[in-house]
């Protein structure tokens, strides 16, 4: 009994905070998913209700909550760009004002706690591919900023609260995830380019597609950030969790038109402001430490990815919440 754990998941009933409550609540944890809904569906973990040991909290993580807990995953932030600039102040007041009241919660408690930061803290890097030691190049008042610099500061807190208080804290850097349950209107590439393909539209491509990115299948992220947050306590990261494997954006469209077997044309737009050209973790790190490294290939994943949209109706999901 010693063993079960009282566990909050916030941003829990988002693509990713939806699959890490899964794997909680299946290996007999309390979890405590708490979620305002902002991107996320209810559905992602209405199959978790019936069970004893899941309960399900409407709150937004800017205000303050009270609870007990012995371990913390804070994944609440929009991460999409479609969906964090739909309103960068609010984006900036979840990552720097929710870090604030969950370390506070930690520090309360006596709780482990886990940030799920990301590789936009490298901004578009100057070094390749990016180790943790890299201090990255973003442009502070670029129209990414709010994401960016809201995640560099909640690493700053977590870093403050660690060394100040003793808080007991993990930093995970998450590369580009993706797989079922992820948003279909999010705005992000994987989505985008599954989505037109099913429906015979022409394939977006911003630039001439020579932007590289690196591609986690969301099972090997889970796995990733699982074993950050049981690992030794003299290793708080930041760690890099992504997929070393690098691929043009051109590249990954060829995939999805394949794997779907669409008809969809490729036509290009315009670069949005401050986009990378480049990104791939150094994964290093990750596997002296966790013993951890992705085991699901681009292609395998993307067929899996291509099957949950082919199940769900898109009409189904909403678009971000007006009063955000």
């Amino acid at each position: 009994m010693s063993q079960i754990k009282r566990i909050l998941v916030t941003g829990g009933a988002g693509f990713l905070g939806s699959h890490i409550c899964e794997r909680l609540v299946a290996d007999g944890h309390d979890v405590i998913c708490l979620d305002n809904f902002f991107t996320s569906q209810k559905s992602n973990v209405t199959h978790l209700l019936d069970h004893s040991n899941f309960e399900l909290i409407r709150h937004d993580i800017t205000h303050d909550i009270y609870l007990e807990v012995d371990e913390i995953y804070n994944l609440a932030c929009p991460a999409a760009p479609g969906h964090y600039q739909y309103n960068p102040i609010k984006t900036m007041k979840t990552s720097v004002m929710g870090a604030i009241n969950l370390l506070g919660m930690a520090k309360r408690c006596n709780a482990k706690i886990l940030q799920a930061s990301t590789s936009e803290v490298y901004g578009d890097p100057e070094v390749h591919p990016q180790p943790e030691s890299y201090r990255g190049a973003v442009n502070p008042i670029g129209t990414r900023a709010c994401y960016d610099e809201g995640k560099r500061a909640a690493e700053t807190l977590f870093m403050d609260y660690h060394r100040s208080n003793k808080v007991n804290i993990r930093v995970v850097r998450i590369f580009n995830t993706y797989g079922p349950r992820m948003h279909p209107y999010d705005g992000r590439v994987v989505s985008n380019f599954i989505r037109q393909a099913l429906h015979g539209e022409d394939i977006t491509i911003f630039g001439e597609g020579n932007q590289t990115r690196s591609f986690c299948y969301r099972d090997d992220l889970v796995e990733g950030i699982i074993r950050m947050m049981n690992g030794p306590d003299d290793f708080i990261g930041p760690v890099n969790i992504g997929n070393p494997g690098e691929f043009t954006i051109r590249e990954l469209a060829e995939q999805v038109v394949e794997l779907t077997g669409s008809k969809s044309k490729f036509v290009t737009k315009p670069l949005p402001s401050d986009d990378p050209t480049q990104r791939q973790p150094d994964i290093t790190l990750a596997k002296e430490k966790l013993g951890w490294e992705p085991k699901i290939a681009l292609r395998e994943g993307l067929t899996k990815t291509i099957e949950w949209f082919q199940s769900v109706d898109l009409d189904d999901f909403r678009a971000p919440t007006p009063n955000y």
